[in-house]
């Protein structure tokens, strides 16, 4: 099957004229929304602090009246001491809990991690363990190429590398690495 490109179905000047609208929209419901807020604002100080009318009072109706506003004032007060108390108790909490998040992560930055190229054979035995016995040989059905040197033919035993990695290991193998470097210098 052959997967073609789909055309979009609006043309640019479409999607433009339709992007403008869009922002053109938003703008108006933002708008809406500080007219909404600001109306709201305006009832609740309608509400809780409605217009003094002082004309025609008494001096010991304006004392009287003073010191209702002076009440009003210690409970607002503390109310929002309250509310500043109960604030700086959640931050301080937050900042704890941050505390102990990054102490149950440890003190190690996390790394970022980077593409790692791991072969059939290793996906295989990390997945089924001892279980991995048959070993994927992808180069067994490549064609072989020789090829000619001019001064001599060297023919090259190709043989698994796997075998030579477990020869040359442990100290058996380095050894036989020094007696070889040091073998044909003497």
């Amino acid at each position: 099957f052959i997967f073609l490109k789909r055309k979009s179905k609006i043309s640019a000047s479409r999607k433009l004229m339709l992007k403008s609208l869009m922002v053109a929209k938003a703008k108006e419901e933002i708008e809406q929304e500080i007219v909404d807020k600001e109306a709201e604002k305006q009832r609740y100080l309608e509400e809780k602090a409605p217009p003094l009318q002082m004309g025609g009072m008494s001096f010991s109706e304006l004392q009287e009246l003073c010191q209702q506003l002076h009440a009003k004032i210690d409970v607002v007060d503390e109310e929002r001491y309250d509310i500043e108390a109960k604030v700086l108790h959640n931050t301080r909490e937050i900042k704890d809990l941050n505390i102990k998040v990054l102490d149950l992560r440890g003190k190690f930055k996390r790394p970022n991690l980077r593409r790692v190229r791991v072969s059939a054979d290793a996906i295989l035995r990390s997945l089924l363990g001892s279980k991995h016995k048959v070993s994927m040989d992808l180069r067994a059905n490549l064609k072989s190429v020789k090829k000619e040197d001019t001064e001599k033919e060297k023919t090259v035993e190709v043989s698994d590398w796997r075998k030579n990695v477990e020869a040359m290991s442990g100290m058996e193998g380095r050894k036989k690495m020094f007696d070889a470097a040091k073998g044909p210098a003497q």
